[in-house]
């Protein structure tokens, strides 16, 4: 016979090991996503790739410029302002891109050059995944 115990111990354990794959997902799931040469990793190129992809998406009136309506929740106001050199209060593709690798160098900490799913569920990660998805 099963004690109370026993499945309260089951059960904890099981929450602990879905919750340990619930934190693992969001780097593992952006690799899978993005990760064009298939190594495991996000090098810069790949990250401007699915980055330009989603402008484009978000662009929806196709006038080559996100304002803070289609950044809605990748960018703060101050964010845009500080990536928005010509103060127009817009970003060209040029201008997102920039900020978007300026959060993949913060994301790649090792300086290797390529973000693994460990570097992606850092903070800059997830300010970087934003940018991307």
């Amino acid at each position: 016979m099963i004690s109370r115990r026993s499945i309260l111990l089951l059960s904890g354990a099981f929450l602990a090991g879905s919750s340990s794959v619930a934190l693992a997902a969001p780097g593992h799931d952006a690799i899978r996503m993005f990760d064009l040469d298939s190594d495991g990793t996000l090098d810069l190129g790949e990250v401007k790739k699915a980055a330009a992809g989603l402008f484009a998406r978000l662009d929806r009136d196709h006038e080559g410029t996100l304002d803070k309506h289609e950044l809605a929740g990748r960018l703060s106001q101050r964010e845009i302002a500080a990536a928005d050199p010509d103060h127009d209060g817009t970003l060209t593709l040029d201008e997102y891109l920039a900020v978007v690798e300026k959060r993949f160098n913060a994301a790649n900490r090792d300086g290797d050059g390529t973000l693994d799913a460990k570097e992606l569920r850092t903070p800059a990660g997830r300010a970087l995944l934003r940018l991307l998805r």
